[in-house]
């Protein structure tokens, strides 16, 4: 690994400094905390994009908002007067390298996840180049929930997704690795460490699944809590929910299971594995285990077809399954997938008016859910002094004088606000 030089400046020793910046998913924020640890690994100091030298931007092309998002990133990033050079990768960068490349003259895209480190260290004057797996890291970014990426990639066929053309197929982290890199970040104080993948359901190391190794990690680390970030519902087995039940609260009582859509013509349109009867099955199963669990769920408001029937049926499922929070995306038509020809395109107008329908309808779920645990006993990851998040990911206020990273019992006495618990 080549070390980045420090510089000199009025025989004052400057290390290069680096800003990271994440746009999308959990899965891009674990991969910019990973590369946060090997960069300063080689020498570099992280800081804000206003004093970098080099600005990393994990992009994120999901939805056609996000993609635009990725372009506005770039030509702020690269408009910054210091800074010497912008390094886009991730899935933008994987998918549309010359269309980000023509941005402006300091970005420079990378393709290859595996070869940003080495790139930076180019850009910031370090001879020689990282080998092709870089070192292995999982910085926290200064938060006191680390993410740690198991599982990349995806082997399913959802119409409208152009992230398994990004990614590619599914592939797992090692067991031992997984193990010994959560031992490690609980090690350095981190209360909670986040599990995340593309398609986590579908994580796989010669046969070790996600429940082995949940297992293994519980057994074998003494993480206060482990969180999964987001699972496909038909990943969501009763094997699964008998752990995390098991468990008193070691595995968060939070489950993340998309659904995109609660009507059923809808969802076979979209190539989903499960209806939405069978969504509902696994969120019966899991509250009749777990003690307050919390279901979220991803909805997608105007996909191609969606009649006004569809979309009330789709938001009266979601009203029925009262989740603790919910995702909503506008569809837009992505390149290189299924849906982008298909028939029946939901006007933008009323695209924009369901949007704003299921907002109003994830709102009140929210509070609701909320309103639910007064009175209960929560635990708490204390994030800055005095606030946290339960393990329903909840914003909770504590007692002050709790070490930051810390986990703490206390009774939820009321509401602060509509969605956030007094536990002081």
């Amino acid at each position: 690994m080549p070390a980045i030089r420090s510089s000199a400046v009025s025989g004052i020793e400057r290390r290069p400094t680096v800003a990271l910046v994440t746009l999308g998913c959990r899965v891009n924020r674990a991969e910019n905390e990973a590369l946060s640890r090997t960069l300063e690994g080689m020498g570099a100091a992280l800081s804000d994009p206003d004093a970098a030298d080099v600005i990393i931007v994990n992009t994120c092309c999901v939805t056609g908002e996000a993609e635009a998002k990725t372009r506005q990133a770039l030509r702020r990033e690269a408009a910054r007067p210091g800074v010497r050079q912008v390094i886009a990768y991730g899935c933008a960068a994987a998918l549309f390298e010359p269309a980000l490349s023509e941005l402006g003259e300091k970005i420079v895209v990378v393709a290859d996840r595996k070869a940003v480190a080495g790139a930076t260290a180019r850009a910031l004057g370090s001879e020689g180049t990282l080998p092709a797996e870089g070192r292995r890291g999982h910085g926290a970014l200064g938060r006191s929930r680390a993410s740690l990426k198991i599982q990349d990639g995806c082997s399913r066929h959802c119409a409208f997704c152009l992230v398994r053309t990004a990614r590619g197929p599914s592939r797992s982290m090692e067991a031992d690795v997984a193990v010994a890199e959560v031992r490690s970040l609980a090690g350095e104080g981190f209360g909670e460490v986040v599990l995340c993948g593309v398609n986590l359901g579908c994580y796989d190391d010669a046969g070790v699944g996600l429940e082995g190794l949940l297992a293994r990690l519980l057994a074998e680390t003494d993480v206060g809590r482990l969180r999964l970030s987001s699972i496909e519902p038909q990943d969501v087995t009763d094997g699964l929910i008998d752990l995390m039940a098991s468990s008193r609260g070691r595995i968060a009582p939070y489950l993340a299971m998309p659904l995109q859509s609660g009507s059923e013509r809808t969802l076979s349109r979209m190539g989903r594995e499960l209806s939405a009867e069978g969504y509902a099955d696994r969120v019966r199963a899991a509250r009749s285990k777990i003690p307050d669990v919390a279901i979220a769920a991803d909805l997608i408001c105007g996909f191609p077809g969606e009649t006004d029937g569809d979309w009330a049926e789709s938001l009266e499922f979601c009203r029925a399954m009262g989740f603790s929070n919910m995702h909503v995306f506008r569809y837009s038509p992505r390149p290189r997938t299924e849906a982008s020809g298909l028939e029946g395109r939901v006007d933008a107008r009323t695209a924009k008016a369901r949007s704003k329908e299921a907002r109003r309808l994830r709102d009140e779920m929210r509070g609701r859910y909320a309103a639910s645990l007064v009175g209960s006993r929560q635990r708490v990851l204390v994030e800055s002094e005095g606030f946290g998040v339960t393990g329903g990911l909840v914003r909770a206020r504590v007692d002050g004088g709790a070490e930051r990273g810390s986990l703490v019992d206390a009774i939820a006495k009321g509401l602060l606000g509509p969605s956030a618990l007094d536990c002081s």
